[in-house]
């Protein structure tokens, strides 16, 4: 399912995390299309209140969560600019499709990073 919503398909994401050679590009790449991925849901379920959004958010940061390992092998890790980039990143997805009252920490409640 193609995303519709313009503000979402014009931004690319994890844009620190791209800018800092220490996040391997191939990686981070995997963490966009789990946003992607995030924002094809929110279209197709058309989450009703903050609670069904939570429950998408929550999934995907849960995919975000498998890829530490990956960058591990890669020579780095999701530290404090890659969580600030990722916590960006949903919390942009959130209010592209009008959660303007998303609590970010609550986006991504189930974060082990």
């Amino acid at each position: 399912m193609p995303i519709t919503n313009q503000q979402v398909t014009e931004d690319s994401f994890l844009h620190q995390m791209y800018a800092d050679e220490y996040f391997p590009n191939h990686v981070v790449d995997k963490g966009r299309a789990i946003l992607l991925r995030l924002c094809e849901r929110i279209e197709a379920e058309q989450p009703a209140d903050l609670s069904a959004l939570y429950v998408l958010t929550q999934a995907a940061t849960e995919e975000f969560n498998l890829l530490e390992s990956e960058f591990e092998a890669a020579g780095s890790e999701i530290e404090t600019v890659a969580r600030e980039d990722i916590a960006e990143s949903f919390w942009l997805v959130a209010t592209a499709y009008g959660f303007t009252d998303a609590d970010v920490e609550e986006l991504i409640a189930t974060r082990d990073w």
